[in-house]
């Protein structure tokens, strides 16, 4: 598989509003099957299938934990995905992006 085959995964998982809040659920740290299902109006096996979307394009980890499943987010991995597709349609933005957090970086110095 091709580097942009693999971002386009990424991309096709993330066009889901499911998938997107699931994210951003996990942003907190790692949660266990249910506690992420129970968030939503799904069936938990809707909430399963989306999860393995997820997991198949690299944008949350798994591991079990006795008879629960935990999920984590795979940040650096999102964040790959996204700075290289930003990178490639606007490149001036790297140089806002590193002035900004330079000068956060600074001002938190002095």
């Amino acid at each position: 598989m091709t580097e942009a085959q693999d971002e386009a995964g990424a991309f096709r998982a993330l066009a889901d509003p499911t998938r997107r809040q699931i994210l951003e659920d996990l942003r907190g740290g790692e949660m266990a099957a249910g506690e992420i299902a129970a968030g939503f109006a799904m069936s938990a096996p809707s909430v399963s299938r989306h999860l393995g979307v997820l997991k198949g394009a690299g944008l949350v980890t798994e591991r079990r934990e006795g008879n629960r499943i935990l999920y984590a987010l795979a940040e650096d991995r999102l964040a790959a995905c996204i700075g290289r597709f930003l990178s490639a349609v606007c490149p001036e933005q790297i140089v806002l992006r590193r002035t900004t957090w330079r000068r956060g970086a600074q001002n938190e110095g002095s």
